[in-house]
């Protein structure tokens, strides 16, 4: 051992892993690592004047330099040693090692130069024939003396906890920022075993990881471990653990590096910033009060506590405006949601919070509180059904927090924690108060959705029929489904002239009161229109026309109005039932087309051309189609395509052709009880024909002889429907007018038409399309007072315009003689 014991300390094994391994791994690697020879050839560096400071290498790594016997004798001198020496082979073979160091004081000053270089020499045991010589090698290169020391400077002064392990995963050292960290006294950690030094919450799992190391090589790094207990009996800890294998210079395992991070509060803001982003990102999806306080239990549970519960106050709950805190104590809370093991209450329950509990007193203050949950609580007492849930629970662990905006309460959230979750801590508040402050917002906007949505069914429920017209033409009934956000579906039920009933349907587009109020607009233009007894295509264009000037107003509005981004889009259509001639004319824009069952059973969607949608950007015009509609079919009108794609809707109309109107809509109710998402409207009308007996058709010449032929054959017809006196003569007066103007200025063929169907209806048409006027005729005129003789006798009358030329009819209630 005498060349290990001449090059001294200095040149012995500095690596980390002999300085911090295990005492087996120090023995085995003896002089593995030394400073690095330099250049001190006589006639070299030193020789011309050079200083340590311009030493050059003299040498490669894994040089062998010398040999040496077990007596400290040379046995073997390479000439890379001569030009670090100075020695030649033949002056240093057989010599020992000590004379030629100590002979020469240069020697020794040249040794002790290579042992404080930045390189390094290796001295390791050769066994050959039962002996044992030492070889001096060349180390590692300059680099690795930096290495070293950056090494020990790390495991010196690092803030990283850092630990050596044996290959039984017991620790052997750990460096100075350990303390503090283990809930053991750092003095007792050596020797321990790593996984039970930091009591982890699951060490078989982490002894198998590092032992996956110690056996593959593969490093693992950052793994989040959970301790059972922190230091001094704290909260558990979070560690973040990495594992590097040691290896001797021959690859064989030595141990383990472990390193340990304490990341507590890190992980526990990030969870922390996770469950405030989730809650950001689930709550207030939907506009229903109920709907986001259960959005809330669900995106804090289990992610931020076990158990969660929220309580609105009933007036929040129906759009009402909540109060200002302090609540009074009266107030009535509705358990809206709730998630975790047993509830007190259910769902749903309306009462009264008990006073003197955490959850009155959150609503008399709106301040968020950790409340401590023993068994000896005052406030347990004044609830005991909630503290009976508690205790069953393992509840251990309490937050109150309000849900309040602007000073006004809307309610309250607890978040209990039980069984092995963490207690509450004080940092757990701020997310608290984050957390409701974005559901207190969500449910103010739910709310001030429900009370706008209220209101909006108020004004459409009045602005709808309140009671459908019932004309004896055509049965009619009506399903409504109003969806979850109301909408804008409309209809009507318009008698007319001559038997003729309208069926009007229509949907505007969108939801609340500006909906609602549109709606209102056009069902006004409609019923207007539709006393003029235009024809439907005419009709139809005109409420286009209107539909139109209202979206030129809603667009003109400041930017700032919520309305102005709203476009204005509707469909309509319109169906009028001709009950003397059994055939109905329809014309659309936008909605599906409708469907009819005939009497026999036989069914199809008739096929009625679609116009532009009624205030769109297409000018098209809106073709009519008419169709004819025997007595008994029941015709269908929908805002939305439900038959076309439902074989069970049809089914349930085809097989209902002889059943009650009433109850055909219940049944369609019943089919489509999952489709409640949008507004749905169905109008059923059942077609009714007008006995051939109260209609009278006839066909009149175009000369003066027409007026006495069409009074003649009026009173007869009166007589036989049994119409008093004073109706017979007012009709045979109107007669006389109407058939005088067309012979004066219509053109042939006239014809007179009586229908007696509750009121009297008397119709003359000609072949002219140019309209009537009403004029107030002077004294001394002779002509121009037909059609005001004909306004002051009859009830009601107007004009009607076909295809080829008009029909003038004018209606007046009768008397049984």
């Amino acid at each position: 051992m005498h060349g290990a014991r001449l090059l001294g300390d200095r040149a012995r094994c500095a690596s980390f892993a002999v300085a911090t391994g295990p005492p087996a791994a120090r023995t085995m690697e003896v002089g593995a690592l030394a400073p690095m020879s330099t250049c001190l050839r006589p006639n070299g560096c030193a020789a011309r004047g050079y200083g340590p400071e311009r030493r050059c290498a003299a040498m490669s790594s894994g040089d062998v330099l010398m040999r040496i016997d077990d007596g400290g004798r040379v046995i073997d001198w390479s000439p890379s040693a001569g030009e670090v020496f100075g020695w030649s082979a033949e002056e240093a073979v057989g010599r020992s090692v000590s004379a030629l160091v100590y002979e020469n004081g240069a020697a020794e000053n040249r040794l002790r130069a290579l042992s404080d270089g930045p390189g390094s020499v290796v001295v390791r045991p050769v066994l050959a024939d039962s002996s044992v010589t030492w070889e001096v090698r060349a180390g590692v290169d300059a680099e690795s003396h930096w290495d070293l020391a950056i090494l020990r400077a790390m495991f010196t002064h690092l803030p990283m906890h850092l630990h050596v392990l044996d290959d039984r995963l017991r620790i052997v050292r750990v460096n100075a920022a350990m303390h503090g960290l283990c809930p053991v006294s750092i003095d007792s950690v050596p020797g321990q075993v790593f996984t039970e030094a930091y009591r982890l919450a699951a060490p078989e799992e982490e002894a198998a990881v590092a032992r996956r190391v110690m056996e593959g090589g593969e490093p693992v790094y950052d793994r989040m471990v959970r301790s059972v207990q922190g230091p001094a009996g704290s909260n558990p800890r979070i560690q973040s653990i990495s594992y590097v294998r040691l290896e001797s210079e021959g690859g064989r395992a030595l141990g383990l590096v472990a390193s340990v991070l304490d990341v507590t509060d890190r992980e526990r803001a990030m969870r922390r910033l996770k469950i405030l982003e989730g809650v950001r990102r689930q709550v207030g999806e939907r506009m229903e009060v109920m709907a986001v306080c259960q959005e809330l239990t669900n995106a804090v549970v289990p992610a931020f506590s076990g158990i969660a519960v929220v309580e609105v106050i009933e007036d929040v709950i129906r759009g009402e405006e909540p109060p200002l805190a302090p609540v009074d104590p009266g107030v009535p809370l509705r358990r809206a949601a709730f998630r975790g093991l047993m509830s007190a209450y259910p769902v749903g329950e309306v009462r009264k919070l008990p006073y003197g509990t955490p959850f009155s007193r959150v609503l008399a203050d709106l301040r968020p509180r950790v409340v401590p949950v023993e068994e000896g609580s005052l406030w347990l007492a004044a609830d005991p059904a909630r503290a009976e849930a508690i205790k069953r629970s393992g509840v251990h662990s309490l937050i109150v927090a309000p849900l309040a905006l602007r000073g006004q309460a809307l309610g309250v959230v607890s978040f209990y924690r039980h069984g092995a979750e963490d207690p509450f801590e004080g940092e757990d508040i701020a997310l608290t108060s984050d957390v409701c402050a974005h559901a207190a917002l969500c449910i103010e906007n739910a709310r001030r959705y429900t009370r706008e949505r209220t209101i909006a069914a108020t004004v459409k429920r009045r602005l709808l029929p309140q009671r459908p017209a019932t004309p004896s033409t055509v049965d009619v009934s009506h399903l409504h489904l109003p969806g979850r956000g109301g909408g804008g579906a409309w209809f009507d039920v318009i008698e007319l002239a001559g038997a003729r009933t309208a069926l009007v349907l229509g949907d505007v587009a969108g939801l609340g009161m500006a909906t609602a109020t549109t709606m209102g607009q056009l069902r006004m233009v409609v019923q207007s229109l539709a006393a003029l007894d235009l024809e439907p295509d005419e009709l139809m264009a005109r409420l286009s026309d209107t539909a139109a000037r209202l979206a030129a107003e809603r667009a003109a509005l400041p930017i700032g109005d919520p309305l102005h981004r709203e476009p204005l889009t509707a469909g309509c259509l319109i169906a009028v039932y001709d009950s003397v001639e059994r055939q109905c004319t329809f014309v659309r824009a936008g909605l599906p087309e409708p469907y009819v069952v005939f009497l026999d059973g036989s069914s199809t969607i008739l096929s009625v051309p679609a116009g532009p949608v009624l205030a769109g950007t297409d000018q098209s015009p809106f073709p009519a189609t008419t169709v004819a509609v025997p007595a008994g079919s029941t015709l269908a009108i929908c805002n939305e395509d439900v038959l076309a794609s439902s074989a069970q809707l049809r089914s349930l109309l085809n097989q209902g052709v002889a059943q009650p109107l009433d109850e055909l809509c219940d049944a369609l109710a019943y089919a489509m009880r999952n489709r409640y998402e949008t507004e749905k409207l169905v109008l059923l009308a059942r077609a009714k024909a007008l006995p051939a007996e109260q209609v009278l058709t006839l066909p009149l010449p175009a000369g003066p002889e027409a007026a006495p032929r069409a009074r003649a054959a009026a009173r007869r017809q009166l007589e036989a429907w049994k119409v008093d006196e004073d109706s017979t003569f007012t009709t045979e007066l109107i007669v006389s007018e109407l058939v005088g103007n067309a012979v004066r200025y219509g053109a042939p063929p006239l014809r007179l038409r009586l229908i007696l169907d509750g009121m009297l209806t008397c119709e003359v048409s000609d072949a002219v399309s140019s309209a009537p006027h009403l004029k107030h005729a002077r004294t001394i005129d002779e002509t121009g007072r037909g059609l005001f003789i004909v306004a002051t006798v009859a009830d009601n009358w107007g004009t009607h315009y076909e295809a080829q030329g008009k029909t003038v009819w004018a209606q007046q209630l009768t008397g049984a003689a």
